[in-house]
């Protein structure tokens, strides 16, 4: 594991090294790595910069409320720390990949772009990450007709050539894992928790060691299970996957919250298990989008779900339309705007944003909501809304993360 000083930077700031007790300087999160990387770029400068001497007269300009430089200047300071868990992890067979390696899967990119983890921890064949996959989920207490079912989709993906995707739990997760490994198929597991225990489990030891299976995790590989992490590593599956199924989905919980964020965030096409179970909210999840798939495995087309229609990468239509313009290709640009350093800078549309912020910001807004609104990139808001506050244009209020327009008197 021979981390380059980028890695290693990244990894200072955005990663625990141990269980972590309440009165230790959390990591960035990967919204503020986004923030803090687009500020290194603006800086003409590298995550490798803050590893040398001249760091501190670096940061000395850096100013942001809720990423203090102190903050960052302890997290830099735990290199003995990363050391220690790099030999722990490698010693397991783990690897680490930062969003700045040229094998960081393509799809997290392009779906959570600024979001997208900025380290991915993982066990088992890295090629996998950028095959083609069908992502199968449903609940950890499933019925027997479930898992079976589970274990014939499997079967067919894995006879298709294409990625089974899961989350690694048990229940429906585990059973279409395993059913895929056992028809020498390919498997990206994507775990929330004990990342560095499932890769030396006798569970998986065969899918590794024959290069048929992935362990993939965003978070720290010893930790333990907690519930927002279940419910975060659900986008994750999503988002490697060009299509998913949901076999089974409970009145609540994260294959219910997983499925329905990505029917509002559009990631990949959702095809659901015909159910008379009163127990499950498949039907549900068809009534806001999702499509009913066959009710035998042996009627499912693999290819045909892993060749859905292609959409158009998202456009601020809502934003520039409205003041008149017609919109040009955007596709490049989507393309090029994943990382901080393939920022698009178009001067006319900033003035078009300028014109728009009396109505958007009339009252303090986050730059979440400013995104949501706009369909702006995250990375080109910040920029423009910290241009805007230098122009004084807009208001940040002191303590807070929100934008208000500077009225004139």
């Amino acid at each position: 594991m021979n981390l380059s000083p980028v890695a290693q930077a990244t990894l200072l700031l955005t990663s625990d090294f141990s269980r972590q007790s309440e009165d230790e300087v959390k990591p960035l999160s990967n919204a503020e790595w986004g923030r803090f990387a687009l500020w290194l770029k603006q800086q003409s400068a590298s995550p490798a910069d803050l590893l040398s001497s001249g760091a501190d007269v670096m940061l000395a300009t850096w100013v942001e409320p809720h990423i203090t430089r102190e903050r960052i200047e302890t997290l830099l300071s735990r290199g003995h720390s990363l050391a220690l868990a790099i030999e722990r992890w490698q010693r397991a067979g783990l690897w680490v990949l930062t969003r700045s390696d040229a094998d960081y899967p393509r799809l997290l990119k392009q779906q959570l772009r600024t979001n997208a983890p900025a380290v991915l921890f993982g066990c088992g064949d890295i090629a996998l990450l950028n095959h083609p996959g069908l992502a199968v989920v449903g609940s950890r207490n499933a019925s027997e007709l479930d898992l079976a079912f589970s274990r014939q989709v499997a079967g067919k993906v894995a006879s298709a050539g294409v990625n089974l995707i899961s989350g690694g739990a048990r229940g429906i997760d585990e059973a279409a894992m395993l059913g895929a490994l056992q028809h020498n198929g390919t498997v990206v597991g994507v775990l929330s928790d004990s990342l560095l225990t499932a890769a030396t489990s006798a569970k998986w030891r065969k899918g590794l060691m024959a290069g048929k299976l992935l362990l993939l995790s965003p978070f720290y590989p010893e930790a333990g299970f907690t519930v927002g992490n279940a419910m975060a590593r659900n986008r994750y599956v999503y988002c490697l996957a060009r299509s998913a199924l949901v076999v089974h989905a409970g009145h609540k919980g994260g294959t219910l919250v997983g499925a329905e964020e990505n029917l509002r965030k559009k990631w990949v096409p959702l095809w659901v298990k015909p159910t008379d179970d009163v127990q499950a909210s498949n039907a549900e999840l068809v009534k806001q989008g999702g499509q009913w798939c066959a009710a035998h495995p042996d009627d499912i087309d693999v290819a045909q779900w892993m060749s859905p229609p292609r959409h158009q990468p998202h456009q601020p239509e809502d934003l520039l339309s409205r003041a008149g313009y017609k919109l040009p290709d955007m596709t490049a640009v989507v393309n090029v705007a994943q990382e901080p350093e393939g920022i698009w800078h178009p001067s006319d549309f900033y003035q078009i944003f300028q014109a728009q912020l009396p109505a958007l910001a009339a009252h303090p807004v986050t730059i979440e909501d400013l995104g949501s609104r706009t369909g702006l990139h995250q990375i080109q808001l910040t920029e423009w809304l910290q241009r805007a506050v230098h122009e004084g244009v807009i208001e940040q209020p002191t303590g807070t993360n929100c934008y208000q327009w500077k009225r004139k008197m």
